[in-house]
């Protein structure tokens, strides 16, 4: 089960709860009184100072700002292409095992076939009994120009679940290629994202495996052009992305290398990482175990957007 936020002023992902308030305890004596005939006296005169016709901004406070609000997210490396060594046939199993038991509000999902984003996203919808949309992209195959292929004959690439607010205020899919590759490699690397609007840009990738220098340049690319253009478009939406990216924190070349200035990260010690605008905190982040049926652990992250932090 997914965690739940402890104190007020926080809401579940998408699910309102109202600020507590403090309220002051004990009768009020002479010498309360006193100051509170002081302290009219002293406002009277402040009104009495300003101009006939004008007005004072009042400062916010706390209960004027929107409350935090803090979501589940889960990244998966699914290896379910049949072709690559570390296939099992049962990490999709798995995954969905996983899916139920933490309940994320979001999936990100690597290395799968076109018909597994289908079955996870009836498990994500079962596990919460609320509207989850999915999408997916197929990496290219760059021999035929076409889409790169399972085993089993479907579409293999990427693909991401994601729990719709209530009211659901309506999604946009973006996608692509990156238009640099490894020419050494047929697969051809894409990205992913789901505007959920006005709340949340979510995307996810798998760069270059046979090139770190070649995946450097693929997160590069995201975060000066893809991200930018459309966090521009969103107004500014918070933003995270999560995926396999081939790269380390403190390797050659290193992950941090890509990360913009106000962005937060976390990984799983390898090369799964969650990267998260200003207005983003990502926290409690821990490996989840599958059980053999893939090459890499799931990475559930906690998520926090708080509206009362500024995006850099």
């Amino acid at each position: 089960m997914p965690e739940q936020p402890g104190a007020s002023g926080t809401r579940s992902w998408w699910h309102p709860r109202g600020l507590s308030r403090l309220r002051g305890r004990g009768s009020p004596g002479r010498s309360y009184r006193q100051l509170r005939r002081a302290l009219a006296v002293g406002c009277l005169i402040a009104a009495a100072a300003v101009p006939a016709g004008s007005s004072v901004a009042r400062p916010p406070v706390a209960a004027d700002l929107p409350a935090p609000t803090i979501l589940q997210m889960l990244q998966m490396n699914l290896c379910n292409s049949g072709r690559a060594g570390c296939y099992t046939g049962r990490s999709v199993t798995r995954a969905a095992e996983v899916i139920t038991a933490e309940r994320p509000d979001l999936v990100t999902l690597n290395e799968i076939c076109r018909d597994d984003v289908a079955a996870l996203h009836r498990v994500l919808a079962d596990a919460h009994g609320a509207t989850v949309v999915s999408a997916f992209q197929a990496a290219g195959d760059r021999p035929s120009g076409a889409d790169t292929w399972c085993r089993n004959g479907q579409s293999y690439g990427i693909g991401l679940l994601a729990r719709l607010p209530t009211p659901d205020s309506g999604h946009t899919v973006h996608s692509g290629i990156h238009p640099i590759q490894d020419v050494t490699d047929p697969e051809e690397r894409a990205w992913l994202c789901v505007d959920v609007t006005g709340a949340l840009l979510a995307c996810t990738t798998h760069l270059a495996a046979t090139s770190r220098t070649v995946a450097l340049a693929q997160c590069g690319h995201l975060f000066d052009e893809v991200l930018p253009t459309l966090r521009g478009g969103a107004g500014h939406t918070p933003t995270m992305l999560a995926g396999d990216l081939n790269l380390r924190a403190g390797g050659d070349p290193d992950v941090r290398a890509c990360t913009p200035p106000g962005y937060l990260r976390v990984d799983d010690g390898a090369l799964q990482h969650v990267l998260a605008s200003g207005d983003i905190i990502p926290a409690r982040t821990r490996s989840v175990g599958m059980e053999g049926a893939t090459d890499h652990p799931a990475l559930l992250t906690t998520l926090t957007i708080d509206g009362r932090r500024t995006d850099r």
